[in-house]
């Protein structure tokens, strides 16, 4: 590869034109010529700069509302030319075509208008045409030609050409190539994705997904492995969009232990009360509603107080100082809540150890979005669980029915039991969970492990029977044999609510009502592997 590249001669087209006078003026005072087309030439000459038009060297102006501009010859071989291969050379010659050093480009907002809910035609306006195809010549010949895609690499540049009195090193060329492919290739994966939920195909022959670098992660779920963490532009409240208050960064674990929580705690809509879920390994150890947001966290914290210890904490209204006081009684790693007092964040600057992040609001559980896993030879991709039941919907398969009461805390631990690994089995008795079973092969493992911890509570809270007496019952799957139901029944369960589907549906009836149980099918099952 060519050693240092001076630069001599840059093109100019930015839509986001943060960061645009700044650099025009650096590069002028180094004695760059400008080249620029349409809005960047304009808001360069408004610096005091002088600009040479695009148009002054392909000789043609823009036209078709500047849907041809940069997709000419004398751009093009501008940026593609060998400088050290003759016939290149003498080609430029021959046709006036002014090589091209440096090329910075960043693309029409495409993301930001689907991301804002634009109509098809405004979006299809936003897809940039010849600016991905600048960047990709650009990047192709990196032996000679730097490409910058991002605002952030602006001071870089500007770093690496006064080191090199005025030129561009090969390996900084070579990283800001790689960038941006990546960006192109991001952008088109946004555009693809995009025309295939507009066009209705839910599996297109071809998928790409993209992100961007958000943080280096110190490792990933071990030590040994390394990790980062990268964000995909949708803006949907979470980890991604938080604004972390205090704290060491996130680890990988904890980016995945808080997603959890929050993702769960966004079911319960803050008009419709206070409501705390509490997250250890990406399941759910205590979730409950109640009266004020310091109430519903004591009662999810009472459901498994030994796993609380070093979770998670999601709340779905703003974290105010009683609450933030609670939480604080015990190390907890992170905190993620919609909103957060000023007196809420000084309880919690005491401790350098706990994470607060806010989020301007909560995750959408209706939103219809795509999940992927990597399997060996490729991945597979699924809308997001957004299942949700309503009441009419449940079916009573058994001689009792269930009260109103019951059907509240039915749909509560349904709700929950969505968010639990498979096998799941979740114990709720007025609004919070009192024992919860996960990712077990076995469902009556599950069943019996998750009334095994409300007995240990029970102990620990001084009460004379677990707090699984009275409770109900989800399960995130249908009870292929009655013993299952029968373990629960066994820990004090008085109603059930499961999907139904079973091949022994039958015989599960029978075996409920045998033991007084009130049970509803729902006809959705919520596995989550």
């Amino acid at each position: 590869m060519t050693e240092l590249a001076p630069v001599r001669r840059a093109l100019i087209s930015v839509s986001d034109k943060t960061g645009l006078a700044e650099l025009g003026q650096a590069l002028d005072a180094r004695g760059v010529e400008l080249l620029s087309t349409g809005g960047s030439a304009a808001a360069l000459r408004a610096a005091g700069l002088e600009v040479r038009d695009v148009a002054d060297v392909t000789g043609y102006p823009e036209m078709m509302d500047g849907r041809v501009k940069t997709l000419h010859p004398a751009v093009h071989g501008g940026l593609l030319a060998l400088r050290n291969d003759p016939a290149h050379v003498e080609a430029m010659e021959a046709h006036a075509i002014p090589p091209i050093d440096l090329l910075v480009v960043n693309l029409y907002p495409f993301e930001e208008t689907v991301a804002k809910g634009a109509d098809f035609d405004t979006c299809i306006e936003n897809i940039d045409i010849g600016g991905p195809a600048m960047i990709r010549a650009a990047a192709k010949n990196h032996a000679f030609v730097a490409v910058v895609t991002d605002v952030q690499d602006y001071g870089k540049l500007l770093g690496d050409m006064d080191q090199h009195g005025g030129a561009t090193c090969p390996k900084f060329r070579r990283k800001l190539a790689q960038r941006a492919f990546a960006r192109t290739a991001a952008y088109d994966a946004a555009v693809s994705s995009w025309m295939a939920a507009a066009t209705g195909d839910p599996a297109p022959r071809r998928r790409a997904f993209a992100g961007t670098l958000a943080q280096t992660l110190r490792y990933g779920e071990n030590p040994h492995q390394q990790a980062a963490f990268y964000v995909d532009g949708t803006g949907r409240p979470g980890v991604a969009t938080a604004t972390q208050h205090q704290g060491k960064a996130l680890s990988y674990n904890n980016i995945n232990d808080t997603d959890a929580a929050f993702e769960l705690v966004s079911e319960f809509a803050p008009e419709a009360g206070p409501a705390c879920a509490i997250i250890k390994h990406a399941n759910p150890c205590g979730v409950a509603l109640g009266g004020t947001l310091a109430d519903a966290y004591r009662r999810a914290f009472d459901c498994d107080r030994t796993s609380a210890f070093g979770g998670i904490v999601a709340l779905n209204q703003r974290l105010d100082r009683e609450t933030a006081e609670e939480i604080a009684k015990i190390f907890t790693e992170v905190v993620i809540a919609p909103e957060a007092d000023e007196d809420a964040i000084a309880v919690f600057a005491a401790k350098k150890n706990l994470r607060l992040l806010t989020t301007g609001g909560l995750a959408d559980p209706r939103a219809p979005l795509l999940t992927m896993r990597q399997v060996a030879g490729g991945f597979l991709v699924q809308d997001r669980d957004h299942g949700q039941i309503v009441p009419d919907a449940l079916r009573v398969v058994t001689r009792k029915a269930p009260s109103a009461a019951q059907l509240a805390d039915m749909r509560f631990a349904w709700t929950v039991a969505k968010h639990v690994k498979s096998n799941a089995i979740v114990y709720a008795q007025d609004g919070a969970t009192v024992g919860v079973g996960a990712g077990q092969m076995s469902r009556v493992d599950s069943a019996l492990i998750a009334a095994k911890k409300a007995e240990r509570m029970a102990e620990t809270l001084g009460l004379d029977v677990p707090p699984t007496h009275g409770s109900v019952v989800a399960s995130d799957a249908f009870f292929p044999f009655a013993d299952g139901l029968l373990e629960a029944a066994g820990a004090g369960a008085t109603a059930v609510i499961q999907p139904g589907g079973s091949m022994r549906d039958d015989k599960v009836i029978a075996a409920a009502d045998e033991a007084g149980l009130a049970m509803v099918f729902t006809g959705m099952r919520h596995f989550r592997h």
